[in-house]
């Protein structure tokens, strides 16, 4: 099942994954038009690839852990952490250890959704 903007409840075993590059799924969770929070799981090695967009976008790791790059700076970061991408910045990390992002966009991603 895919969310629908601004579905109330969003029950997570419900939602299918899609592949979003080699070893990482995404699954996108609820959302409006102005904010969406997506989880997105990596396995070890997989690269989200350096890139940036008109969001800006929070991460928290859930598990596992991440080389990050930001702009100019690169740090290992585990679960627990939070990183803030404002929109325009170029980032990308590489996953050391298995693992699950969750990220949340001001305002939404239309791109996730078409």
């Amino acid at each position: 099942m895919k969310t629908e903007k601004n579905q109330r409840w969003v029950f997570n075993q419900d939602i299918e994954g899609e592949k979003a590059g080699d070893g990482v799924v995404r699954k996108v969770l609820a959302y409006c038009d102005g904010m969406m929070c997506v989880e997105n799981h990596f396995e070890q090695g997989a690269i989200g690839k350096m890139h940036n967009h008109p969001h800006t976008q929070i991460t928290y790791v859930a598990s596992g852990a991440f080389e990050f790059t930001i702009g100019d700076e690169v740090k290992t970061v585990k679960a627990g952490d939070t990183l803030l991408k404002q929109d325009g910045v170029m980032h990308g990390c590489v996953c050391l250890e298995k693992g699950i992002l969750v990220d949340i966009f001001t305002p939404m991603r239309e791109d996730f959704i078409s």
